[in-house]
């Protein structure tokens, strides 16, 4: 069973690291850290990441900005992946609370993470504000979200269902890419199917998935 933290916090970067996630470690770059954490604290607040803006906060030119961070999308997908991890970590450890094992675990973890993510105002309003960059961000391989959402699922399933899941009726790549689809469409199904996003929905689709 996964119980270390730092797991999950983890696998998602080394499945796909970046330019700028690689500025981010510590010590590496101190000034994309530090554009980086403005930026962060710009999108939780619900407010536009503004490359002219974050540079003037700086007190630098906006080819500084550029020089440390890359294009607006890039610095948009680093903090996009920086507040899911912690929202996936919490829904780790609501799994393990609940005393959830196997594929019931997943099944939890996955409908806490959606529902967390439907119900974060910084989120929604981001999704609002930007509809068309943040499906392309989140839901594409335009950015590396997607595909460390997936590795980071897929390495649930291996540690919860084992190499085979379901006796190898499916591997745990294409188990892990469909739960992510099916994640994506409820959590944003305002902007793909004009619905609701549904939380309960999430829920029993990832358990009927998983058998559970």
């Amino acid at each position: 069973m996964l119980t270390a933290t730092g797991e999950i916090a983890d696998v998602g970067l080394r499945a796909a690291p970046t330019r700028l996630s690689n500025r981010l470690a510590p010590g590496v770059h101190p000034d994309a850290l530090r554009a980086f954490e403005h930026a962060r604290e710009t999108f939780v607040a619900g407010r536009r990441i503004d490359m002219g803006g974050l540079a003037t906060e700086l007190g630098v030119d906006r080819t500084s900005v550029f020089r440390w961070v890359g294009n607006r999308d890039a610095l948009l997908a680093e903090v996009l992946w920086s507040l899911a991890v912690p929202t996936l970590v919490q829904a780790r450890r609501a799994a393990a609370d609940a005393g959830h094992e196997g594929a019931e675990h997943v099944a939890t973890l996955l409908t806490r993470f959606a529902t967390d993510l439907i119900r974060a105002d910084y989120f929604r309003d981001f999704l609002a504000r930007e509809p068309a960059r943040a499906l392309r961000l989140l839901t594409t391989t335009a950015s590396p979200v997607q595909h460390r959402y997936v590795a980071t699922v897929e390495h649930l399933v291996r540690a919860h269902l084992g190499p085979l899941p379901f006796d190898g009726a499916i591997d745990p790549h294409a188990l892990a890419y469909l739960l992510v689809r099916v994640s994506e469409s409820f959590t944003y199904a305002d902007l793909i199917a004009g619905e609701d996003p549904s939380p309960d929905a999430a829920g029993s689709a990832f358990r009927h998935l998983l058998r559970v």
